[in-house]
């Protein structure tokens, strides 16, 4: 998972907040799985991000943030989406969209394929077209398109953080690719 920076006001918490809130409860997130489709809708790449982790790795990621009190889910995704693809990304988010799963992370290693060392965090994942130019933007280092054949190589999935390996497996099962 991904940090917001956190500010007052607008829904946001100052950090001091933001670490009490982990503290006490489970923070909802989501996480996207954006994907390139042909002209049928047959997924033909996976984009994976490049972050450098908390702890100075570099790793694959998924675009993955908080949900802000009195944001929809719909809204969190297309700001997440716009802060690590760009704003020339184009993502195609349904008006009601659906996740492919639901994931938490704990902050205890091994309760689920999930980890957070923050925090408990609940995730809604989803797949997401994307049609346009996408640049990582502010933490994001590298977006990378891999065919969905690549994006199962062992080498590739053992580069994502925090469990997001499975959440990816669980993306292509769910699209049958």
């Amino acid at each position: 998972m991904t940090d917001v920076t956190t500010a007052t006001g607008g829904g946001l918490l100052s950090r001091e907040e933001m670490d009490s809130a982990r503290e006490r409860l489970p923070i909802v997130y989501v996480d996207v799985v954006p994907v390139r489709v042909d002209d049928q809708g047959t997924v033909i790449a996976v984009g994976l991000l490049l972050r450098a982790g908390e702890d100075g790795q570099i790793k694959r990621a998924l675009v993955s943030g908080r949900v802000l009190y009195h944001e929809r889910i719909r809204a969190a995704l297309l700001r997440h989406m716009e802060k690590d693809l760009g704003p020339l990304a184009l993502p195609r988010v349904p008006p009601a969209p659906q996740p492919f799963t639901i994931a938490e992370y704990f902050p205890t290693p091994g309760v689920t394929p999930f980890h957070d060392p923050r925090q408990h965090a609940v995730s809604l994942a989803y797949v997401v077209p994307v049609e346009g130019d996408c640049a990582p933007q502010q933490d994001a280092l590298e977006l990378t398109w891999f065919s969905p054949l690549e994006a199962r190589d062992p080498a590739v999935l053992a580069e994502l953080m925090n469990g997001q390996s499975t959440l990816l497996l669980q993306a292509l099962a769910h699209l049958g690719v």
